[in-house]
């Protein structure tokens, strides 16, 4: 009797030994480990945040004004008598969905005027490049408060200012990955095959430019978190009683001198977090590196 046998394409093995090779090589960089543990822990705090902290973030007690951090209070009160740990949970809702958020729509948008752009060329290669050129032309602080400035201040609103001020980073990456893969070989066979350009740049340029694109993301993630406690700690914003980490830097700078645990914690949540995304971020680069991986 004669068994049929389903061979897997040469294409699926490659992909799939690609991935597991990225893998193999990032859980072999203790660095980017440690940042990925950490940063699992602080998003665990901030997600079951409400279930974790001891107290309400927004309840004043002013008799417990100005506390020392002890055991009923891990990291002190604040000026109203506010829980510092309870209110640090809290915040890290706030700054890390507004950094992965804006992330998360800078790489959208930027990813589809760089694709776009690369992919049709002429004119409106140009049009689109010199939009990303002037972009980048103004400081990324300035861009942002004109943004809030006319919008409002508002989450939404920082998170486009943000998502806004990177978009040119991803726009050129992904053109230039674009540029690269529409002459290669595989490309023109799908074109000649009758593919049409949305089905081409979707299906076999896009999905393989995902990689600097997703080491950028990374990155970036830890700098839109600065860019947002930056913005608070300005006072344009989250404003107050919102927990947010550069909104609690700004509250607690009049009283740096005598209760240094008021900015001292808040800004350990911000150092901490970003610099695990850092580690994330260069485990991965290293990981999609072939030369490194080799």
């Amino acid at each position: 009797m004669q068994i049929n046998t389903v061979k897997t394409p040469d294409s699926v093995l490659k992909k799939k030994k690609d991935s597991s090779g990225v893998w193999q090589h990032f859980v072999r960089n203790k660095g980017a480990v440690i940042g990925m543990v950490i940063l699992a822990v602080i998003v665990f705090s901030a997600v079951f945040a409400d279930m974790i902290s001891p107290y309400h973030p927004y309840k004043q007690n002013l008799s417990e004004a100005l506390q020392y951090p002890s055991a009923q209070h891990w990291f002190g009160t604040d000026e109203f008598g506010r829980d510092i740990f309870s209110r640090i949970l809290h915040g890290g809702r706030i700054s890390l969905m507004v950094g992965f958020v804006s992330v998360a729509m800078a790489c959208v948008g930027g990813s589809l005027f760089g694709a776009f752009s690369g992919y049709v060329g002429g004119w409106l290669d140009t049009l689109i490049m010199r939009m990303m050129d002037v972009l980048l032309a103004i400081p990324s602080i300035l861009l942002n408060l004109s943004i809030i400035v006319a919008l409002g201040s508002s989450v939404f609103n920082m998170m486009l200012a943000v998502a806004i001020s990177n978009l040119p980073r991803y726009c050129r990456i992904m053109r230039a990955s674009v540029l690269q893969l529409k002459t290669l070989e595989y490309v023109e066979a799908a074109r000649l095959a009758g593919g049409n350009s949305i089905y081409i740049v979707s299906r076999h340029i896009i999905l393989n430019s995902l990689a600097p694109i997703i080491v950028q993301a990374s990155l970036n993630v830890g700098s839109a978190i600065i860019a947002c406690a930056g913005l608070s700690f300005i006072g344009v914003g989250i404003k107050a009683p919102a927990p947010e980490w550069g909104a609690m830097l700004a509250n607690g700078r009049d009283l740096l001198r005598r209760y240094s645990y008021t900015t001292v914690f808040p800004g350990l949540a911000i150092i901490l977090t970003v610099l695990s995304l850092n580690m994330m971020g260069d485990g991965l680069r290293d990981a999609f590196d072939p030369k490194l991986r080799r």
